[in-house]
């Protein structure tokens, strides 16, 4: 069975997304006769002078040809001897960059097209933003019109190498940049001779051959529950699209949110039994006991997803009306659908930039840092690791059209603190008994460089007798937990170290609005300093806090 790949085509108006696309289908010949002879004949009275215009076989609405532009997203199959493809070819123009968001939430790689005798603009960088923020981890940067530059290697050169600058900050897998021409066809399904300092593959024979499979089957088994099948009063089973791992008959299964446990009896890929099943696949599972199962649960088998009612979360507004604090909407999160109400808006993101900026509401086609409450908890995972239940969609509760879309960062609900029982023994009683006064200390900068500052930071002050615990960030937590963590500690009456990384004012907010007056931020640059050095005078910096007349080091 041949392997699917799943892209979009994205980038500014008039890039020449559809002309790539309907050229790349026009010359491999995947165009059934009719298609060819249509095209040809709707082309005489096209813009091109009776020349091909390869962009009409996507764009098929009447206002699409009268602008010339793409406005709806257009779907196309195709298979090659090597591949299967689906290609969804998205819009361009900032107006309709909803429909773009909505072509890359289904996509594993991206096409970005860029015009050479433009070079990388602001769409560019939003579309790049979205990609990022949507979960695809490959890009392709098609450089088009690459005939209108002379096939120039420099520009070429220079477009690639702003480019990698702006997507230093995300975490894609793969980028390959090839140069191309849409109308003339170079570099498209083979090599052209107009490039010979290109090594690379042209781009049909690179979309064949890249993998952006990695395995969902080496990751454990989660599948959200669409349906439950009750033919007759014999049969009950649930289902669904597995989303990750693999399931076979006898397995244990543990159900969210309800965490009741049942074995699978049998599996149904379609009509057909089958022992075993594995994500991508969508299976019907009956289980050998009754369960409280009904659409919007989840069935996994170590019960490593998270629940919350409340989460943070990246978001692209995409509604003309304006996003404020305490707006109720529809929260979708895979197979889940709820009542909720963006409570805060902690800040929009700079799409040229990245740099986060205060606001207190988010018009169209923003990106921004929201927090949201629900009406019940959801199951959800991390976005990077499954974006089924990672990502989500806020809908307009009035009008029902999709305000937006998203992907869960963090829960807001205290799942990863303890709660801490009443007592007499207080966080100044714990400190008295130490003799210290409690304190966090948020180391900043670099993460490899602040661990190892931190861990000479804490053995200078255990030899000089204070009590203190270093938190180790390897494990990505958020700032939140982190935060929370170093509370609990300070109620111990302990000193802190966290080495929190390179963190914004907003992160550094959130940690002391949880922590308090114990907070105590620093930058643990080393610059030209050594480790001892930088360590030195942090302990300084700490000794002033801790007794604020102490002049001795």
């Amino acid at each position: 069975m041949k392997s699917l790949l799943k892209f979009i085509t994205c980038g500014s108006v008039d890039d020449g997304k559809s002309t790539l696309i309907g050229h790349m289908l026009y010359e491999a010949k995947l165009l059934f006769a009719d298609q060819e002879r249509a095209l040809e004949l709707d082309s005489r009275l096209g813009s091109r002078g009776g020349k091909i215009d390869y962009s009409l076989l996507l764009d098929g609405l009447m206002a699409e040809r009268e602008q010339g532009i793409t406005i709806d997203v257009a779907y196309r199959y195709f298979t090659t001897d090597n591949r299967s493809f689906i290609v969804a070819d998205t819009p361009g123009h900032e107006e309709y960059t909803r429909n773009m968001a909505v072509g890359a939430s289904f996509a594993d790689l991206a096409v970005i097209l860029v015009d050479a005798t433009k070079g990388i603009i602001t769409q560019t960088k939003r579309h790049t933003r979205i990609c990022a923020l949507m979960g695809i981890k490959h890009l392709v940067l098609a450089v088009n019109k690459m005939d209108l530059v002379d096939f120039d290697s420099d520009k070429f050169d220079e477009i690639k190498e702003e480019f990698s600058r702006i997507t230093t900050e995300f975490r894609f897998e793969s980028i390959q940049v090839i140069p191309v021409s849409a109308t003339e066809g170079d570099n498209i399904t083979k090599k052209s001779p107009n490039t010979p300092w290109y090594k690379g593959l042209a781009l049909l024979p690179y979309l064949e051959s890249v993998d952006v499979h990695a395995s969902d089957e080496v990751k454990p088994f989660m599948m959200p529950i669409q349906r439950v099948c009750r033919p007759d009063h014999t049969f009950r089973g649930f289902q669904g699209q597995i989303e990750a791992g693999s399931i076979a008959v006898g397995d244990e299964l543990i159900t969210l949110p309800s965490h009741e446990k049942a074995k699978v009896k049998r599996i149904l890929v379609t009509d057909q039994d089958r022992n075993s099943a594995h994500a991508g696949q969508p299976v019907t599972i009956q289980l050998d006991r009754e369960v409280d199962v009904s659409r919007g649960c989840v069935f996994t088998k170590d019960n490593q997803l998270q629940e919350a009612d409340s989460f943070s979360a990246t978001i692209l507004w995409m509604d003309d009306s304006v996003l404020t604090p305490g707006k109720d909407v529809l929260v979708k999160v895979g197979t889940k659908i709820l009542p909720g109400t963006v409570t805060a808006i902690n800040y929009k993101i700079d799409v040229n930039t990245g740099n986060t900026v205060t606001a207190d509401h988010v018009v169209k086609n923003e990106l921004a840092k929201c927090e949201i409450s629900l009406s019940d908890g959801i199951v959800f995972d991390k976005f990077e690791k499954n974006k089924s239940i990672g990502g989500f969609i806020l809908i307009d509760r009035v009008t029902n059209m999709t305000s937006a879309c998203g992907v869960i960062d963090e829960a807001l609900q205290s799942s990863y603190s303890v709660d801490r029982m009443d007592t007499e023994i207080t966080r100044d009683v714990r400190a008295q008994q130490k003799g210290q006064q409690p304190l966090t200390i948020w180391l900043t900068g670099s993460v490899v460089g602040n661990t190892a500052i931190a861990k000479e930071v804490e053995k200078k002050l255990v030899a000089r007798g204070y009590h203190t615990m270093l938190i180790d960030n390897n494990s990505g937590e958020s700032v939140r937990q982190l935060a929370a963590y170093a509370t609990l500690l300070n109620d111990a009456g302990l000193i802190v170290l966290v080495p929190a990384g390179s963190t914004n004012d907003n992160d550094q907010a959130i940690a002391q609005e949880i922590i308090g007056q114990a907070f105590l931020p620093i930058e643990a640059a080393i610059n030209s300093s050594s480790i001892e050095e930088a360590a030195k005078d942090i302990v300084k910096r700490v000794v002033k806090a801790l007794i604020p007349d102490s002049y001795t080091i």
